[in-house]
């Protein structure tokens, strides 16, 4: 999961449709199995966890986009969805990757823990040196020119908390009053592991610390700051991976993806391992052909931990028809955290809580995913679309989406313990974007519950997406035909009675 943070109404550019999957052809179909989710077995799903953890041990213990344990994870997927009979494409695209070689952060001479935003400028050799400036907190913390008034920024670092805008338009904010830096403190407990999205959005050196260390900083106005992040970029070409199956309407695509890279610290195996594993059992587990009203088409994505690029670059590919093709986007990222809870997008916005709904048929989604969880038995709580992970784009050009996830760095409650059990006063993921997100710490309880329920839904909308679009299947066109029939005559019967009176 990717800590970029993005807003529904962002534009998409129309590229070349490079991206695109090729129609589907006219081939046979094979029954796919009833009630796909009770066909998912947690073991297997498994089985992909512990093939991706021995590629991350065997390329340098990651597989981050742009190096060869990702590579590697690409052709695993590719092998085993094309063994399954699906059309199989790696659409190639570039972006600006950031390295960082080295980073700190002291504050009136005290080294202070915090991380580097990714794509901050890197500082002079030997950092920056300068008086630290507080930015008041409100409803807007740092995202307008206003919020500085009467405070002078030029040639400061300015600590601002995180909220209500992207953490790239509160370090432009700030260099556009002159500020030297930027650091931004989290507004939840956890650590703050932020990007300002792409290279062109930086505008100077920007870090983030704890809500702790934030509210401490706070009270320290004009001490001395000395911040040195040394970083440099690269341009790398790596792939995603698009399946589609051959059977289907190729004009009405459920769509269903989960990103597939790992930050560099570890083999991300939870974040995101875990839903690209559920997302490729259920692939298989329907099969290239399977006796479906709509094409299903499953996409694994690159360089999301770089700030969602890889889904971004695909739907911008997108022309306006084939995007229209996607009845609905579904997303996984983050299935076994090991001390998990239980989300679903929060499609309607009943929960009132940042973004706002999800395009026209998004709450529904999110009432199917409720419903095949509590199916299991399990309670979900809703989670905004706060354009953290692949979803983003897809919002972006009017795409209805959602999904389920179990949690990242924010600490679990004692309520969601009352509803899940597990461990209050400690994240959902403590391995979030670390080495310790390995095979050893995942939920496999949470893991197999989120793969039912994920296969369940994706195969739920290949037959029908009425609830979500309006589109019905060929079975409840042909039922109401005949009704339909019925009433037409029952109408031209009365009309023509009536001119009969006439």
């Amino acid at each position: 999961m990717s800590l970029r943070t993005i807003t529904p109404k962002r534009s998409a550019a129309a590229l070349a449709a490079t991206c695109a999957v090729a129609l589907c052809t006219a081939i046979p179909a094979t029954a796919a199995p009833p009630d796909l989710g009770s066909k998912i077995n947690g073991d297997a799903v498994n089985r992909h966890l512990i093939a991706l953890q021995r590629i991350a041990d065997q390329n340098a213990g990651n597989r981050a986009s742009g190096l060869p344990g990702y590579e590697a994870s690409v052709d695993y997927v590719v092998g085993k969805l094309r063994g399954a009979g699906f059309d199989v494409t790696t659409p190639e695209f570039t972006y600006q990757a950031y390295y960082l070689d080295s980073f700190s952060l002291a504050v009136a001479g005290q080294p202070t823990e915090g991380d580097v935003l990714e794509y901050s400028p890197a500082t002079p050799p030997g950092g920056l040196t300068a008086p630290l400036a507080v930015a008041p907190v409100d409803d807007t913390p740092g995202c307008e020119a206003t919020d500085y008034d009467g405070t002078n920024l030029t040639g400061t670092v300015v600590l601002v908390q995180r909220g209500s805008c992207t953490f790239a338009d509160k370090q432009r904010v700030a260099a556009d009053l002159g500020a030297a830096g930027v650091i931004i403190y989290n507004n939840v407990d956890g650590p703050l592991n932020g990007t300002l999205g792409d290279p062109e959005a930086a505008r100077i050196p920007s870090a983030g610390v704890t809500k702790q260390v934030g509210e401490a900083l706070a009270g320290q106005a004009g001490a001395e700051v000395k911040l040195d992040i040394q970083a440099r970029l690269e341009t790398v070409t790596t792939r995603n991976v698009v399946a589609q199956t051959r059977t289907g309407r190729p004009d009405n695509v459920v769509m269903a993806g989960a990103h597939l890279d790992s930050v560099p610290e570890g083999a991300g195996i939870n974040d995101n391992g875990s839903g690209s594993a559920g997302l490729l059992e259920t692939a298989l587990r329907m099969g290239g052909s399977p006796a479906v009203n709509n094409a299903v088409r499953f996409a694994f994505w690159g360089a999301e931990e770089s700030g969602l690029v890889g889904s971004t670059k695909y739907v911008q590919s997108l022309t306006f028809e084939q995007q229209l093709d996607i009845a609905l986007y579904l997303n996984f990222d983050m299935i076994g955290s090991p001390n998990a809870g239980y989300f679903a997008y929060d499609g309607d916005d009943s929960d009132g809580v940042g973004a706002g709904p999800g395009p026209q048929g998004s709450a529904q989604i999110e009432q199917d995913f409720v419903a095949a969880m509590a199916a299991q038995g399990v309670a979900v709580e809703g989670d905004d679309f706060d354009g953290r992970s692949d979803y983003g784009e897809f919002i972006a050009v009017g795409i209805p989406s959602g999904g389920l996830n179990t949690g990242a760095e924010v600490v679990k409650t004692d309520a969601q313990v009352a509803k899940w059990g597990g461990t209050a006063g400690i994240a959902f993921d403590p391995n979030y974007h670390t080495a310790g997100d390995n095979l050893a710490n995942v939920d496999r309880v949470a893991l197999e519950r989120n793969a039912k329920a994920l296969a369940t839904v994706v195969e739920g909308y290949s037959q029908s997406t009425e609830g979500v679009n309006g589109i019905q299947s060929r079975e409840e066109r042909a039922q109401q035909r005949p009704a339909q029939g019925a009433l037409m005559a029952h109408r031209l019967d009365a009309a023509n009675g009536h001119l009969n009176r006439a």
